[in-house]
C-alpha cells in the first residue's frame, strides 16, 4: 500500500516573528509526498537532493503516534524552493505526515488522526527540526487548510480563515537562499508596533495593503531591497512585498497588470514564476496499493 499527498507552499501577508501573530495564504508550488510500508526502519528520499532529516523526524512521530511496527519510505518531490520564505518546510511537514498517517491508520484499522492533530504533529516536528522561530502555525496552517488564514502562533489558534479571490502570485526569486532560524530575530521584534498595524489591516479585510506594510517592513529590516516590491507596485500589482524572511518577494495583480509586473522585474537576478491561488490545502492525491 502507498499514500500520496499534495501540500501547497504558502505567501506571507503577516510575518509573525516580530509579534507572535501572523496570516498567510496557499499558492501553486507545492511539496508531494509519497509514503509506502516496508519491512523495517524509515528510509527519506529528495527527489531534489533536500535535506531529509526534516521527513525523517515527521515520519517518526507519526509511527509512535499510531505505535506501529513497520517500516515506512517516503519519498518527496517539490516545485517550491527550499529557504525562499514561501513555506517549503511546512509544506514537507503537512505532506509527510499525512501521507504517513492515512498510510499507517488504514493499514492497521487505527483511528486516523484529524485535521487539527496532523497539523499540529507538523508544527511540532517543524519546531523540534530547527527549522522554524515560532513554529509557523501561520504558513503551515495556510498549507494545510488552503486560502487565507490568520493566526495566533503562540497559541496555534486560527483566527480568521477563508478562501483568498482568484488571483496571479508573482514570484520574484533572487539567486540566493535565507534561512528563517537564522534570522537575527532581536531585529526583526523592534518591529513589532509597526507590524501590528498591518496585522489590523488584515483582519479588517484589507489583504492588499497589510501584505505591502508588511513586506517593506521586514525589508528594512532583513537588509532586503523594498524598491523591488515598489517597482511592482508601480507597475500595477495589488500588493507586493517580502515572504517570510525572504529573499522570495510576491507580488497579487490581476490579468490585465501581471504581465507588466513580469516587466518591472525582468532585468533582476534571479527567477520570475507565475503560479496562483491555492485554497484546496493539503490533500491526498490517491488511494493505490
Amino acid at each position: 500500500m502507498r499514500k500520496a499527498v499534495r501540500a501547497p507552499g504558502s505567501a506571507t501577508v503577516i510575518n509573525a516573528i516580530a509579534t507572535g501573530r501572523g496570516s498567510a495564504f496557499g499558492i501553486g508550488l507545492s511539496v508531494r509526498a509519497e509514503a509506502k510500508l516496508i519491512d523495517s526502519g524509515i528510509e527519506c528520499i529528495s527527489l531534489e537532493g533536500a535535506d531529509t532529516a526534516l521527513i525523517e523526524l515527521c515520519t517518526e512521530m507519526v509511527l509512535e503516534h499510531y505505535g506501529a511496527d513497520t517500516g515506512v519510505r517516503v519519498v518527496t518531490a517539490s516545485d517550491l524552493p527550499v529557504a525562499s520564505g514561501l513555506s517549503s518546510s511546512s509544506a514537507a511537514s503537512n505532506a509527510t505526515v499525512m501521507a504517513v498517517s492515512e498510510l499507517i491508520s488504514e493499514e492497521f484499522q487505527l483511528e486516523p488522526m484529524d485535521g487539527r492533530e496532523m497539523l499540529n504533529m507538523a508544527v511540532d516536528a517543524s519546531l523540534r527540526a530547527g527549522v522554524t522561530v515560532t513554529g509557523a502555525y501561520d504558513d503551515a496552517s495556510a498549507s494545510f487548510y488552503g486560502g487565507l488564514t490568520v493566526t495566533d502562533n503562540m497559541a496555534r489558534r486560527i483566527i480568521c480563515r477563508k478562501e483568498m479571490e482568484n488571483q496571479k502570485v508573482l514570484i520574484y526569486m533572487p539567486d540566493r537562499k535565507s534561512l528563517t532560524a537564522q534570522s537575527d530575530v532581536p531585529r526583526m521584534k523592534l518591529l513589532a508596533p509597526w507590524v501590528d498595524m498591518a496585522f489590523r489591516e488584515v483582519l479588517e479585510g484589507r489583504v492588499h495593503s497589510a501584505l505591502t506594510l508588511n513586506g517593506i517592513l521586514y525589508c528594512a529590516s532583513l537588509g532586503f531591497d523594498p524598491g523591488i516590491a515598489i517597482d511592482a507596485l508601480a507597475a500595477g500589482a495589488l500588493s507586493a512585498g517580502l515572504s517570510g524572511t525572504g529573499p522570495a518577494f510576491v507580488a497579487l495583480a490581476d490579468e490585465d497588470s501581471a504581465g507588466k509586473v513580469i516587466d518591472s522585474w525582468e532585468n533582476l537576478e534571479g527567477n520570475v514564476t507565475v503560479t496562483s491561488v491555492d485554497n484546496q490545502g493539503t490533500h491526498v492525491l490517491d488511494r493505490s496499493r
